[in-house]
Formats: C-alpha cells, sequence, structure tokens
C-alpha cells in the first residue's frame, strides 16, 4: 500500500484542541509499568526460609567441591587412566578436577541467580534519564539506593546465606592457588644425587653389556649409563639427563690432576657427559690433547687435568665420578659424582 492510499483517517493526529490551545499528542501511548505481583516469599517467610536453605546449599556445595578439588590433586596420580562412559579412557587427574571445579564455580553462580530471583526485590523502578555528570543530589541518591538495595537483598537479615557465600567465595580461590603450586617441581634434593652410587656397574651405551677395563682403549670415547636404567622406563630421557656418563682411558703419567689419578682405574677416567653450560651432551674428543667439545657453544674442557674449563662459556668444571672394579672384574661405580651435575645448578641450587 502506497502512501498515496492511506486515508487521512488512519494517521495519528498530531494536535488536539484543550480549551482552544493546541496541545501536542504523542502518537504511541506510554503502556506504563505492569503492577507489581510478589512473589510466595515476599509473602510466606516460610518459603522464603527454603529459599534461603537452598541457597546455603549451593554455597555449601561450592565449598566441598573446592576441597574435592583440592583432594583429587593430591590423591591421583598423573599417570591414572580410568575409563568413563562415554568418555573412554581419560586421565583421573584431569576429570576429577574438572568435575569438581566446576561445580564449585556453577554452585556459586546458581546460588546468586537463586537468591536473586527468590529474596531480592523484584520491584520494577523507573527512572528518568540525567546529565552525565552527577551532582551531589545525584551521588546522595545513589548511595541511598545502594543502600536500599543492600537492605532488600537481606543480606544483613540472613546470616546463613552471608557466611556460606563469603565461605564459597573464599575458598574457590584456593584451587588456583594449588594449580601455582604445580608449575613445576620443587627441586629438594633432586639436584644434588643422580642414579649413580657405590656398586653399580657402568653398562655401555651402545651395547647394553658391562663394561670392562680392556674394552676402553686408549685415545677412545665411551659412554655409559648405571646399572638398572633401561631405555624403556617411562622416565629414562629425565633420568639420564643426569645419569649420562662418558668413559676415556689416559695414560696415567699424562694425568695432571691428583685427586683425578686417585679417582681412575688404570688411566679409565669417567666425567659427566652433561655440560656445565646448558645442559648439551659433550661428544667431541681430540685424543692428542685429551680435550672434549660442547657442540652447542664450544665450551672445552681438559678431561686430563680434572676437566677443568678451558675456553667457552662453561661455568665450572664437569663433574668427577670414582671408579673401581667389583670382583668380576667389571667397571663400577664408587659412589655419586664428586658435586651436582646440570648447566644451572648454582643458580637453582
Amino acid at each position: 500500500m502506497s502512501s498515496q492510499e492511506i486515508s487521512e483517517a488512519d494517521l495519528p493526529h498530531e494536535q488536539a484542541t484543550t480549551h482552544g490551545t493546541a496541545v501536542a499528542e504523542h502518537p504511541f501511548a506510554d503502556p506504563g509499568l505492569p503492577p507489581h505481583k510478589p512473589r510466595i516469599q515476599d509473602i510466606d517467610e516460610r518459603a522464603a526460609k527454603r529459599s534461603e536453605r537452598t541457597v546455603a546449599l549451593l554455597f555449601t556445595l561450592s565449598m566441598l567441591a573446592t576441597i574435592g578439588f583440592i583432594a583429587s590433586f593430591v590423591i591421583f596420580p598423573v599417570d591414572k587412566i580410568v575409563y568413563v562412559w562415554p568418555l573412554g579412557h581419560v586421565s583421573a587427574t584431569n576429570l576429577s578436577l574438572g568435575l569438581t571445579l566446576g561445580l564449585a564455580l556453577f554452585c556459586i553462580g546458581a546460588g546468586a541467580v537463586h537468591w536473586a530471583r527468590t529474596l531480592m526485590s523484584d520491584e520494577e523502578m523507573a527512572d528518568d534519564r540525567h546529565a552525565i555528570e552527577a551532582t551531589p543530589e545525584v551521588k546522595a541518591k545513589v548511595m541511598a539506593d545502594f543502600a536500599d538495595g543492600a537492605r532488600e537483598s537481606a543480606i544483613g537479615r540472613r546470616p546463613l546465606i552471608r557466611n556460606t557465600m563469603f565461605g564459597a567465595l573464599a575458598m574457590v580461590p584456593l584451587s588456583g592457588v594449588v594449580l601455582l603450586r604445580e608449575l613445576g617441581p620443587l627441586p629438594e634434593k633432586k639436584l644434588f644425587h643422580t642414579g649413580w652410587s657405590k656398586g653399580k656397574q657402568l653398562i655401555n651405551m651402545n651395547t647394553n653389556e658391562p663394561l670392562r677395563p680392556e674394552d676402553v682403549a686408549v685415545g677412545s670415547l665411551t659412554f655409559a649409563k648405571p646399572e638398572g636404567l633401561e631405555e624403556s622406563d617411562h622416565d629414562f630421557n629425565n633420568k639420564i639427563a643426569k645419569d649420562a656418563l662418558m668413559i676415556v682411558r689416559i695414560q696415567p703419567e699424562d694425568i695432571k690432576d691428583k685427586r683425578e689419578l686417585e679417582w681412575s682405574h688404570e688411566g679409565i677416567v669417567a666425567f659427566s657427559k652433561i655440560c656445565t653450560h646448558v645442559g648439551c651432551p659433550i661428544s667431541l674428543y681430540e685424543q692428542q690433547t685429551h680435550h672434549v667439545l660442547c657442540p652447542c657453544h664450544q665450551s672445552t674442557f681438559d678431561l686430563s687435568d680434572g676437566a677443568r674449563v678451558i675456553f667457552g662459556p662453561a661455568g665450572h668444571a664437569l663433574p668427577q665420578l670414582r671408579i673401581g672394579v667389583d670382583d668380576e672384574g667389571f667397571l663400577q661405580a664408587l659412589g655419586d659424582f664428586s658435586e651436582p651435575v646440570g648447566p644451572a645448578f648454582w643458580e637453582r641450587g
């Protein structure tokens, strides 16, 4: 229908005349606010008490779920897998942490919503728009409205809700504290010790067989691991990062360091393979000078003089392992390394 086809009778009147004076008339009447209908909680205190107990129950469940979150973190090992239909095989830790933290947050939200819908005032109020700048009268009105809202929320008259809400809000952050604690393992005394101990045989990394003195030729470089450490172990990489050993045979008269000579066996010396700069595995050996070179940043160590640093950014010498032979003639460790291995121990230990 075009504008020309609309009759004048169907158009809203722009003006109305009252006592001969033209008065502007709005084409759409203000419908106003619907009449307020009280809820059952507004007229029945028993119903209000039931709602109060419901909200308190939700907040209490949130606190219990937070406790369950912390307990799950402690109880379930990281590698524990469980079958849950229909999810299949899942991590017990991840599942329990997700369920308990989700329940804790949901109960706080559900409790707040139920509190607002059943116990807080639901009467709609209209307020005229005003300038952005607040006048002293407006500020006073805002503070009065805030006080009215606090009074109508019944937070002062219903201590059960108030106390359980504060308890739930106070305990939920504990979940984050527990997670922050596990950003990394505490070193404790782990950096001071490796897998080597007195009596453990030196196992050739290539043949996986125990080493005899005659297996190590002068000028050769051999890599070894401690007896009992297998590549199939789930934590092999973590352990070999500290236990890796390099073995060379030097003529006893060429060994300059007295302690190194005492800790060797027939000129066979054993040092940590882990560079003391950033932890790269050392693998380059020069027979004539008895120097070993780290391929990452060219730190160079003299194995004939206590593995001291002669070039590069490494901060200290390679730790030495004292060795000997057992009753069967195999090379064995006579203790742990002389000092902690690794590149950053002196900053972390």
